[in-house]
């Protein structure tokens, strides 16, 4: 049997906070569920990671750096429009073959409100910063046009929701999104 190092641990520990707060949210996922998931005792996870809120700012840091990765190499040398699509398509791509990662990013805003409502503001801050991180990351390939950020990035969210609610891509409510893409053919489902 071979035995991991913390650092391969702890990543094995991301990944599963990951899948585990996307069902559960941060209040209804315990640290044992993790540590089970994973196949270490809490006191281990606990040497990890200082507590809950830990691991679930490092699952909340790598989901939005997995979306801001995915952005990234689909709009690689692409601009406007044709960016767009890419990281549109790319997106849709994403939340179909791991929808953990939509789920995810859903239980992150719903953690920042529930933790500002008791005056708690680190997830909010950490959250924020992932947020204008991925903004950014749409913004230049869109010509740093904020109305086309800001569209492209509320289409995501409509997206992110109608996925979580259980609408297929097929589905009346979908028809409308990103409708010139549509149109030409160049919108995956």
């Amino acid at each position: 049997m071979v035995r991991m190092s913390a650092e391969e641990r702890r990543e094995s520990v991301i990944r599963a906070a990951m899948s585990e707060f996307a069902r559960g949210g941060y209040h209804g996922t315990s640290t044992e569920a993790i540590a089970k998931r994973v196949g270490v005792s809490q006191p281990y996870l606990f040497r990890l990671f200082p507590g809950k809120k830990a691991i679930f700012l490092a699952a909340a840091t790598r989901c939005v750096e997995d979306t801001i990765r995915t952005f990234e190499e689909a709009s690689e040398g692409l601009r406007g429009e044709e960016a767009l699509h890419a990281m549109a398509n790319a997106y849709t791509k994403v939340i179909a073959e791991r929808p953990e990662m939509m789920l995810l990013q859903m239980q992150m805003y719903v953690a920042v409100g529930a933790a500002e409502a008791e005056g708690d503001s680190e997830f909010g801050a950490a959250v924020r910063e992932g947020w204008m991180r991925l903004w950014d990351t749409v913004h230049l390939p869109l010509g740093a046009d904020v109305n086309e950020t800001t569209t492209f990035m509320a289409y995501g969210m409509l997206v992110n929701c109608l996925v979580a609610m259980g609408f297929p891509p097929e589905h009346r409510v979908r028809e409308g999104l990103y409708p010139s893409a549509r149109t030409k053919g160049r919108l995956e489902h």
